[in-house]
Formats: structure tokens, sequence, C-alpha cells
């Protein structure tokens, strides 16, 4: 019964992925988008792959931080492989273990971790990540200054520090036993939208893209937040509709708008790629210190 409701959700995903889809392509040719991305650098677009790589890696660092909070401290190389191989099951096989559950089950077996408090790390570290988004977000809308907002700017400024101390005493409450790492772990999240941030600005470069720079990379920092939702396959199709309407509210290029979402979802399927190594060959788990010798 487990297994055919698994099965359900993901045809009811791949189904939704390919509603908003159609959606998306009805609205505006194929062939327009094809023709942005046939004019894109090769060279930008190899750097957009080192800078999004750069945020997995940054991302696979601040999830084995939380690691050792909880006694398993993983060697870097260790953590590498099982994040890489957690991408890729996300992604391409989305009807099995997810990637999150899997590294749960695997450390639990492995080094017989709680079961409990690994929930809440992989929970956390989503969190963590979403609320930069939200932050950044906040942060390019407040410097376009938009007029409508122009009255309440100084209020909204007085209120991200706030947003971050409200954050902060959630995670003390709901997570005790994380908060030592709390500062880290948010510069860790900065670093990992920061890079994805550039990914996307040398998409836009490789592009030829040069006007309204900001206001794609709010549209890209929404997209990500909706794609988050798991109501699509690696967010595929709800990426797309947020670049559409985006596009359409802010007046920027429609065919560019798909296009800079269109590569930033191959960019990341190729990362993710690298984790079918691992699929085969199961990754050897170390730790950088037994239990109990940290302190």
């Amino acid at each position: 019964m487990g297994k055919l409701r698994k099965k359900g959700l993901t045809l009811l995903k791949g189904l939704f992925s390919a509603i908003l889809l159609y959606l998306v392509f009805t609205r505006i040719p194929f062939s327009e988008v094809w023709e942005v991305l046939k004019k894109a650098n090769p060279g930008y677009l190899a750097l957009a792959l080192l800078a999004f790589s750069a945020s997995k890696w940054i991302a696979a660092r601040r999830l084995n931080l939380y690691f050792e909070r909880i006694a398993v401290p993983l060697t870097e190389w260790s953590n590498l492989k099982l994040y890489l191989l957690g991408m890729f099951y996300n992604l391409f096989l989305p009807g099995g273990i997810g990637g999150d559950a899997y590294k749960g089950y695997l450390l639990h077996r492995t080094f017989g971790a709680s079961g409990k408090r690994l929930a809440s790390v992989l929970l956390l570290d989503r969190i963590s990540g979403l609320a930069l988004l939200f932050l950044y977000s906040a942060l390019i809308v407040l410097w376009m200054s938009p007029p409508e907002f122009a009255a309440y700017q100084p209020g909204l400024w007085f209120l991200l520090p706030i947003g971050i101390l409200i954050f902060w005493a959630v995670h003390r409450k709901a997570f005790p036993f994380l908060q030592p790492v709390f500062w880290s772990s948010l510069g860790y999240s900065a670093l990992v939208q920061l890079a994805q941030l550039i990914a996307v600005y040398l998409i836009l470069m490789a592009l030829g893209v040069t006007d309204f720079v900001m206001e794609y990379l709010l549209v890209f920092l929404i997209s990500s937040i909706v794609a988050v939702l798991p109501i699509t396959i690696g967010g595929i199709g709800s990426r797309e509709l947020v670049f559409f309407y985006g596009a359409q509210w802010l007046g920027l290029d429609q065919g560019t708008s798909i296009g800079i979402s269109m590569t930033f979802f191959l960019i990341t399927a190729l990362v993710s790629l690298t984790g079918l190594i691992y699929h085969f060959k199961k990754p050897e788990l170390e730790l950088r210190f037994l239990p109990g010798d940290s302190d």
C-alpha cells in the first residue's frame, strides 16, 4: 500500500508538472525560448555551472555542521558523496525513496543516529535555506525601491533584523540541540543562496541580458521558494510558471525569462546526475572523529 501511494503521488506530481509546462508553452512558443538559448555564451555557462556546484558544496558543509551536533561528524568527502546521491534521488528517482529520507535512513542504519534528530536536522536544513531566500528577496525589493513601498521602506529595513531574531528564537525553542551552530549555519545558508544568485547572474550574462538584472534575480528567488513546495517533480513546471508570470508582472522579456529557468534547471540536473555514481556504488561513510571526542 505504501509503495502504491508513493507511485500515485509521483504520478500526480508528474502530471502537475506537465500541466504547468503546458500552460507556459501555450502562452509563449518554445521556438522563442530556443532562439534565446541558442545565443548562450558557453564560457559564462561554464562559470554558472561552477558557481552552482560551489553552492551545493557549501550546502553540504552546512548539513554536516548539523550532523556533527547529533554525533555523526562525517568526513567532508563522505558527506559530499551522500549529498550528491540525495540530489540524484530527489530529481531523477522521485518515485523511489527521497533524497533526504535516504540520507536519514543510511545514517541511522550505519551509525545508529536518532531517527527523530535526523529528521529534525534534515528539516532544518531546508528551512534555513528557505529563510535566506525570503531575506534576499526582501533585500532586492528594497534595493529596487518600488514607488508603492517608498513610505514603508524605513519600517521594512527595521523588520529584517527583527525577522532574523524571530527565526533565532523559534530555532532555539524547536531545535535547542542545534542552537550552538545557529549563526554558523545561517552564514552557510547566506553563502549558498549568494552562490546561486551568482550562477543566475552568469546565466544572464551568457544570454546577453544586461538590463533589469535585479528584477530577473528577484523572479529567480521567488521561483526557488515556490520550487521548494512538494507539488511537482524537482520544481519542474512551477519554476517556469513563476518566471512566466514574473516576467509579465515586472515587464521582462518572457522568452528570456523562461530561457533562464530552463538553463538553471539543466545545470541543476547536470550536477545532480553526478550522484548516479553513488547509486550504483553506495558511498562508504566515514567519521572525522568518534562521537564524544569533539568536546
